[in-house]
């Protein structure tokens, strides 16, 4: 009798060890920075040529190394600016997904580089040639992103126009980027996949490819998150953040995507407060709009910018 008595006390710390064991592995997973850019998903792979003709395109384009807090190492931030076609003085921000860095973004910067924009390409941290250990899912990089926009400033002039593009995590990125108090060149938003909330993607995922309840893994992996980069993971919401949004913004997402589910595209839709636009593109997985038809895409980029933008 005594010893089932011990064994019943001692049960629940053996589960809660194991618990937090596994959430030790999900974080270093889900978190942890990786040096090289992951296989794309099956579903993706059939764009695999076109997409390796923009990179090469990349590659070859004049481009100019910018760099943040050089002497730092442990926050150097890099980034890869292209002019503009013609001189100009519209630039587009694009951020990058999960584990990806500025060049996996290459076939947007294309787009943006025909419609006569600079186009800056940031490695966030912890991804490409930026310093980091660890994924912030965009929380941090939001911040970064902030001087990123003073450096193109101080280049290009006061009298610049700014657009903000990011996809997937770029994509909450911009959309976390919208409640901070963003200089007046900044006019416009655009967020293709983006998630309303790092803890609701987290427990969905967790759900999908691992059969896993929230409880208790993501309130313990968000408390080994605010031991590690200093904040909870309830804080990282895109949906807080747009509240505070009065600028134009267009949400895109396929109605398909099974990793960042596209009811998240209305939740940030409902959020924000400035001008808005949905387009759900049906039959795209995630991040697929653009492969589904880049000329479509453009369009409709090209055509959201020039109701609130003056092009030059």
């Amino acid at each position: 009798m005594k010893k089932k008595t011990i064994l019943e006390l001692a049960a629940p710390a053996v589960v809660a060890s194991s618990a937090l064991a596994a959430s030790l592995r999900l974080f270093d997973y889900a978190f942890k920075r990786v040096d090289y850019i992951p296989e794309t998903s099956a579903d993706k792979q059939k764009y695999a040529t076109a997409y390796y003709h923009y990179v090469d395109w990349y590659k070859q384009i004049p481009k100019e190394k910018w760099v943040l807090h050089p002497d730092d190492l442990e926050n150097r931030l890099v980034a890869n600016f292209i002019p503009a076609p013609k001189p100009s003085k519209q630039t587009v921000i694009i951020s990058h997904g999960y584990k990806g860095d500025g060049e996996t973004m290459a076939n947007y910067a294309q787009l943006f580089y025909n419609l006569g924009y600079n186009v800056l390409l940031p490695d966030d941290r912890s991804h490409g040639e930026s310093a980091g250990d660890y994924i912030n899912f965009g929380w941090l990089d939001r911040l970064d992103y902030l001087e990123w926009l003073n450096k193109i400033i101080v280049k290009l002039g006061t009298d610049s126009v700014i657009v903000l593009y990011g996809a997937s995590m770029g994509g909450a990125t911009v959309e976390m980027m919208s409640g901070e108090k963003l200089p007046p060149q900044v006019k416009a938003l655009i967020a293709d996949s983006g998630y309303s909330s790092i803890e609701a993607e987290l427990s969905y995922l967790l759900r999908k490819q691992f059969h896993l309840p929230k409880y208790p893994f993501v309130p313990l992996v968000s408390m080994i998150n605010k031991r590690r980069l200093g904040y909870y993971l309830s804080d990282v919401e895109s949906t807080s953040q747009l509240s505070k949004n009065h600028l134009p913004i267009l949400f895109i997402h396929g109605d398909k995507d099974v990793y960042v589910p596209h009811s998240m595209a209305f939740r940030n839709y409902d959020a924000t407060q400035g001008p808005r636009e949905l387009w759900i593109v049906k039959g795209a997985s995630h991040v697929e709009s653009f492969w589904l038809d880049p000329v479509r895409y453009q369009n409709h980029v090209a055509h959201f910018l020039t109701k609130y933008l003056v092009t030059n």
